[in-house]
């Protein structure tokens, strides 16, 4: 099979309503190297970059409560900082670049997906929630 290991994704497949950070981006725990009093960061095991994460609400409003915050991985060098807050919004709109997802089966049994990212940047185009007809 040609497909193997993590399979590359736009954003726009991901999330085509766009998504909000909902969360601070913090360091991932290596939990094989770590120690107790001792933290170690997890880095990629393909790229060897240190590993982030962030937690993001998915804007589409076809999705349950419980799926709407998903976990981003960040593969960088240093800390990502979000975008600035945008005035008005009660969240602040990302995108990312160089996505790739691995599914996995979860504690639970269920089919999952792992999100890592290389780059989070403020969104290109705001995508509003209101139609045409709602600002009518």
């Amino acid at each position: 099979m040609a497909l193997q290991g993590p399979i590359p994704v736009t954003y726009e497949m991901l999330f085509p309503y766009g998504c909000y950070v909902v969360g601070e981006v913090e360091p991932v725990k290596d939990f094989d190297a770590s120690t107790n009093g001792r933290f170690v960061q997890a880095r990629d095991k393909h790229a060897g970059e240190l590993v982030w994460q962030v937690a993001v609400m998915d804007a589409d409003p076809t999705l349950k409560p419980a799926q709407k915050t998903v976990s981003v991985k960040i593969l960088a060098p240093q800390q990502p900082v979000p975008p600035a807050p945008m005035p008005g919004l009660p969240f602040t709109p990302v995108e990312f670049d160089h996505i790739t997802v691995t599914p996995y089966v979860n504690q639970a049994g269920r089919l999952a997906y792992s999100i890592r990212v290389r780059e989070m940047r403020a969104p290109r185009t705001v995508k509003h929630a209101a139609t045409t007809k709602d600002a009518a």
